[in-house]
């Protein structure tokens, strides 16, 4: 089994424009996240998947293995759908968020390690708990509602037949065989997935089953630059 780690990471962000260049107590997010990966031992390769030359000049200067993409892609899992095209000898590609810049390599081998496990499963993602009730609320959080470990539906507002207790904080990390990502990646876009801003919802408009494992780990990302201060407190 092989498994190729990829961290989309564009510079045009509307909320905080080259966001992963910004520097976090001596190194840039991007090379955090990076290094955070190239601690897992399920991950054979890791590689920077960017549409901007200050990106892939800076991820080359610390030494990390970084590709150019196209700047048309409109979401994270259409740029490692490129990269997947030039990688044929690799099973199974992890989509790893690169504003998460101390994510816990083991989260991402547990995650390989589920979807490894069941020949069945070719999407997977993870899901935790909230800690509290404005995480639920806020429409900027996703919530999985699943059974079982399969995924039903993702929501950014909590429907109101739904309580609290039956639905999850999903983890936006991804898994996927190569061969079915390369599918979803030639998906049109459905008006479900449209409508909430949420391109996982595409994969089931399709048919496509998504696999949910549960972690312990509570992930921290920096959406905007209020979130830097956070991040470097913990750091």
């Amino acid at each position: 089994m092989k498994v190729l780690g990829i961290i989309p990471a564009r510079y045009d962000s509307s909320r905080f424009p080259g966001k992963p260049l910004i520097d976090l107590a001596g190194k840039s997010m991007i090379q955090r996240v990076y290094q955070q990966c190239k601690k897992c031992e399920l991950l054979d390769e890791v590689i920077v998947a960017t549409d901007d030359q200050r990106i892939l000049e800076h991820v080359e200067l610390f030494g990390g293995n970084v590709t150019m993409t196209k700047t048309s892609h409109q979401s994270g899992t259409d740029r490692c759908a490129e990269v997947i095209e030039h990688y044929d000898d690799f099973d199974y590609v992890v989509n790893i968020q690169g504003d998460e810049p101390i994510i816990n390599p083991k989260q991402i081998d547990d995650l390989i390690n589920f979807i490894a496990a069941d020949e069945t499963r070719n999407i997977a993602t993870q899901c935790g708990t909230f800690n509290n009730l404005k995480d639920i609320q806020n429409p900027n959080v996703v919530k999985v509602e699943k059974l079982d470990d399969l995924a039903l539906d993702f929501h950014r507002k909590l429907p109101t037949r739904l309580k609290s207790k039956t639905i999850y904080h999903h983890i936006g990390l991804y898994a996927f065989k190569s061969e079915t990502l390369k599918q979803v990646s030639k998906l049109k876009p459905s008006a479900n997935e449209q409508l909430h801003s949420l391109e996982q919802l595409r994969w089931l408009d399709n048919e496509y089953l998504i696999n949910i494992c549960t972690t312990i780990y509570q992930n921290v990302s920096i959406d905007s630059p209020n979130d830097v201060d956070k991040i470097l407190k913990l750091l």
